[in-house]
């Protein structure tokens, strides 16, 4: 039997504080907050992707170095990074170069989640 899924993705990652982390994930990452259900501690943000939505789930510790890293795609990494930069948002080295291919830029939120900026370089046709 197939599966039969259906056109959406909640990205769950773990985080200290839902207070502030749904303001930096609004103001550094311009989601939108959809609904927060603080008797769970959780709550779920809008990422302007169709489809894809981030939860966050307070816990009292974040484990550091595993999990899944969200990758997001940006059409101008350069201007991504400077909006990162504006933030003080931690980065990770600076943009990686694979030519023809990608340019990525790996960063956290304030509780060691990493993320990744993508520009796509390929061509298309």
């Amino acid at each position: 039997m197939a599966l039969n899924y259906v056109p959406e993705l909640t990205a769950s990652v773990g985080v200290t504080s839902l207070d502030a982390s749904i303001d930096w994930y609004r103001k550094v990452l311009g989601f939108e907050l959809l609904y927060r259900v603080d008797k769970l501690g959780w709550c779920e943000l809008s990422t302007g992707v169709p489809g894809v939505s981030v939860g966050l789930s307070q816990n009292e510790k974040v484990a550091q170095g595993g999990g899944a890293t969200n990758v997001w795609g940006v059409k101008d990494i350069d201007q991504a990074k400077a909006h990162l930069d504006e933030h003080g948002v931690r980065l990770d080295g600076g943009i990686q170069h694979i030519p023809d291919m990608v340019k990525l830029l790996t960063f956290y939120d304030p509780d060691g989640n990493a993320m990744m900026f993508a520009q796509s370089l390929a061509k298309s046709g």
